[in-house]
């Protein structure tokens, strides 16, 4: 039953991603929660930390602050793709990055003063769910800097090999190409 409900909130967060992105860049947010499960699931392992209810908690939480984390660089990132299309995708993603980094960085620092007092003195019942948290948080925040956009990277070079649009039209675009329309 617990990984069940892992797998169907998940799915309803990935579901929120394909609908709410182009292709490429969901396909992006997804690979990069998926390692950061990953990585959180081994930590599990490593640390001997144990996985109860609690712990399926703590990875649901991670979950959704990734998923939070990607939207926000990946928002930023379409934003820029909007105002200069014809940036070089490399010089976009790193301006992205950057006017998101200290956002991303205040966030992740303010949930781990948070979840480090639970951590320490939380007890048994709290433990196994802050510190695979601590960790989730550290791996989720470097992989939306350091991992998600050189695999949004990647994609953006594959559909522009295939003279793909990176970004769908916006509705404005649509109204004047309706309007221009005979």
């Amino acid at each position: 039953m617990t990984i069940l409900a892992i797998l169907l909130a998940g799915f309803g967060m990935l579901s929120y991603l394909w609908w709410r992105f182009e292709s490429h860049f969901a396909a992006a947010a997804t690979i990069t929660i998926a390692l950061d499960l990953t990585k959180t699931i081994g930590f599990f392992v490593i640390s001997g930390v144990e996985f109860n209810l609690t712990a399926v908690a703590a990875l649901l939480a991670l979950i959704g602050y990734s998923v939070n984390d990607k939207v926000v660089v990946f928002d930023r990132i379409r934003e820029n793709l909007r105002l200069r299309p014809h940036q070089p995708m490399l010089q976009l993603l790193n301006d992205s990055i950057g006017s998101t980094l200290t956002r991303t960085l205040f966030t992740s620092v303010t949930t781990l003063l948070a979840l480090l007092p639970m951590a320490i003195a939380g007890g048994s019942a709290v433990s196994s769910f802050a510190i695979p948290m601590l960790f989730g948080v550290v791996v989720g925040t470097a992989s939306s800097i350091f991992i998600a956009s050189p695999i949004l990277y990647h994609f953006a070079q594959q559909r522009e090999r295939k003279g793909l649009p990176q970004l769908r039209p916006s509705d404005d675009e649509i109204r004047k190409e309706l309007e221009l329309m005979p």
